[in-house]
Order: C-alpha cells, then structure tokens, then sequence
C-alpha cells in the first residue's frame, strides 16, 4: 500500500532554486505530522539546505531524511519513489528533465506533483502515462504552482459561485511590484519562454490532435478573441495575451469536465493586465534578456528581489442564469456575470511552494474525488478543500460581483 511508505513527502531537487523554497514550506507544514525527505544529486548541498532550513524557522531537520537521486540515473529515480507516497518534483526545466521522473512515480505507483508551465511537457505525460496512472491508482499533477492553479482552481471557484452555467471566462494576471520595481515575475517569463519555444516547434498540435482527436463542444456564443494590446475598462488597465500554460491547463480541465463529469465546458482567455503601455513595452523589452539574466548570480539575486511583490488574478465571466436555463429557449447572448479575485503574495517562491504542498497535504489528508491519472490541477481538486486550505495560507479567494439576471 502507498500509505506504508517510508516518507509521505519527498522534496526532490531540493537544493535547487525554487526546490529551497519549497523545502521550508513543507517543514512549516508537516511538523509532528508526517515524515518527509529531500532528494537531489549531491548529499552536501542537501545538508546545507536542512540546516540553512533549521536556522531560518528553528525547525529541527534531524529526523528529515536525505536521498541521493539524478535524472539520469534511473535506478535511483527508482528507489527514490518506491519510499515516498508523494514526489514533489522541482527538477526544470521539465521538457528535458520531466519524463525519468515522471516514469519512475508512475512505475512505483508515487503520486507526482510539479510546477511545470511547460504545455508540451504537460500534454506529452497525459498521453504517455495516464492510462497507467489510472491503473495504478495515482496521481500526476503538473502546474502545482503559481502556474497555474489560481487560474484552474480561480475558474472552478467562479463556476461554484454562479448561480447557473457559466460560457465565458476572461483572467486577467496583475503582478503588484516590490521595491525592485519588476515589470513581471521569473516563473512568467520561463513559461513564456518554453511555451513560444514548443509553439515554434510545431510539435504541440501534432500531440493535441492524438490527445483530443474530437473538438471541444461550445456552451454558449463564441468568446471574442481581444486584440494583442486591449484596454480593459473594469480594471482601466492594459492587457495582453498571456503566453504561459494557463489556457493550455484550462482547456484540458474543461475537456475532462466535459469526458468525465458531463458538464459544460467554459470558453476561457488568459490575459496579463497592466497599468500602461509603456509598461507593456517593458514587461516585453525584459522578456529579451530575462534567459541571459539567469544565467548569472547576480542577475538571479536581481530577480529575488521581487519576493515582495505580489499577484491578483481578476475573473471577468459571463453565463446563463437559472432562470433562463429552465426556460428552455436560451438568449442570444449571456443573462448574467461574475467577477471574482484570486490573490496572494510573490508568486515564484512563496505562493509556489504554498500551492504545491497544500496540494499535496489534499492528497494526503482527503479523499481525493477520482481514481487518480494524469491530471490538471482542477480535474484533481475540485470537489476538495484545496481552495479552503490555499486561502487559509494567504492565497484568497473572493467574488467581487455576481448578477445572475443582468446582461454583460
């Protein structure tokens, strides 16, 4: 049985850079609760975070355990999952270092959570593994961070709080600067990079075609495509599209809603919201030299710099009321809207890592809804207390307006 492992958690890519962080989450988390480890090449470095770990929130790390593991090895990929119940997997970028991982959880019957907002890498483990997942009962759950389970979980709680079916959805991404003044947010920019990077490839819609053979059904009049550079009156802010794996991850939620729960699906857009157009042309002159920027440790202490700053999802929706679903004769156009918020604090190393373990502590302490598979984030949660737990930890969750009988 998986609950007979020796660890409930396994951080692996510990000593890594946002493998630290969430480190410290799941110590402030699994205290006198559960027993976990941390995995990743090199025994040293792993000791050094442990201690720099017990320094920071006195916390003691005697018990925690350590377990040397490579990608490239699988047969300490295989040991490693054979003594945990959970892999969180911090080992990026994903495209290159994902599937051993993947492959080992899922041969081992470890469930498997990772903050990927790689599409490619997403869609490419559903369809390699999730019939075996099933089987084994398990899950493996990518974009178990900032990207994206406010946007996925942001769409499930709109649906819950409108009252009837709701056919659109817009997101609109919000990051409030520190006093670094960033124009954007690590983890963007690197979805941003290996998404356009899959999209040129090609490869993406070949994998989508074998993935979902048959179109999505359509609820509702088609959802406008905004231009490339809009202005959003509720917000008075400029919007672009958003490059990340958010409508990627959507799109698959809303097919698995369609598949396993026969609901409705909602026509969603993503879209990053800012204060100007000259701010726009900074995020996009910053996006040019965010890769080179990382490569070099002064350019990675330039981005922490942004742990205080924060982010806000706004959901602008629009959807069939009740009262005009029993009629029987829907309108041409939708009879009601919501608009909800979803927002927390800096989005790479502090809602992350309170993303992907408050994940994997549902896994751990409900009854998860499903027999598990290779899943997104709202096909696996909903129906638990993931949006309860996240708003107890500083990610909330709130509706800002819903008129279930007046036009948009």
């Amino acid at each position: 049985m998986i609950s007979d492992r020796e660890f409930a958690i396994v951080v692996f890519g510990a000593s890594g850079f946002t493998g630290q962080f969430v480190v410290r989450e799941v110590a402030r988390n699994c205290k006198g609760k559960f027993k976990w480890a941390v995995a990743g090449r090199s025994r040293e470095k792993l000791e050094k975070v442990l201690q720099e770990t017990k320094s920071e929130l006195g916390y003691d790390t005697q018990d925690v355990g350590i377990i040397t593991a490579n990608v490239s090895d699988e047969d300490s990929l295989n040991a490693m999952c054979s003594k945990a119940q959970i892999i969180l997997n911090c080992v990026g970028p994903y495209r290159f270092f994902g599937e051993p991982v993947v492959k080992a959880a899922v041969a081992n019957s470890c469930h498997h959570l990772d903050v990927s907002g790689e599409p490619e890498f997403l869609e490419e483990m559903q369809f390699k593994y999730h019939d075996e997942a099933v089987k084994n009962g398990i899950h493996v759950i990518g974009t178990c961070g900032f990207d994206s389970i406010p946007a996925d979980m942001g769409v499930v709680f709109a649906q819950e709080n409108f009252p009837g079916e709701l056919c659109h959805l817009e997101s609109f991404l919000t990051m409030h600067s520190g006093p670094a003044g960033s124009a954007g947010h690590y983890g963007t920019y690197q979805s941003i990079i290996y998404g356009v990077a899959s999209a040129r490839e090609g490869n993406l819609g070949k994998l989508r075609s074998k993935l979902f053979p048959n179109p999505m059904p359509k609820f509702g009049p088609k959802l406008p495509r905004r231009r490339f550079v809009s202005y959003n009156k509720m917000m008075e802010k400029w919007c672009i599209p958003f490059l990340g794996a958010d409508p990627s991850v959507v799109r698959r939620s809303q097919r698995h809603n369609v598949d396993s729960r026969d609901k409705k699906p909602v026509q969603y857009g993503a879209y990053v919201a800012m204060p100007s157009l000259l701010t726009i042309l900074l995020f996009l002159f910053f996006g040019f030299f965010f890769a080179l920027l990382c490569q070099f440790n002064k350019g990675k202490k330039l981005l922490e710099k942004m742990l205080t700053s924060s982010f806000s999802f706004q959901f602008q929706g629009a959807g069939y009321s009740e009262r005009a679903l029993k009629s029987g004769d829907l309108p041409a156009k939708p009879d009601g809207e919501i608009v909800t918020k979803v927002a927390g604090p800096e989005a790479g190393y502090v809602a992350t890592p309170i993303c992907l373990v408050q994940a994997a502590m549902v896994i751990l302490e409900d009854t998860m809804p499903n027999s598990g598979g290779v899943l997104t984030p709202a096909a696996a949660f909903a129906g638990t207390s993931l949006i309860e737990r996240l708003d107890e930890h500083g990610v909330k969750f709130s509706v800002i307006k819903c008129e279930a009988d007046s036009a948009m």
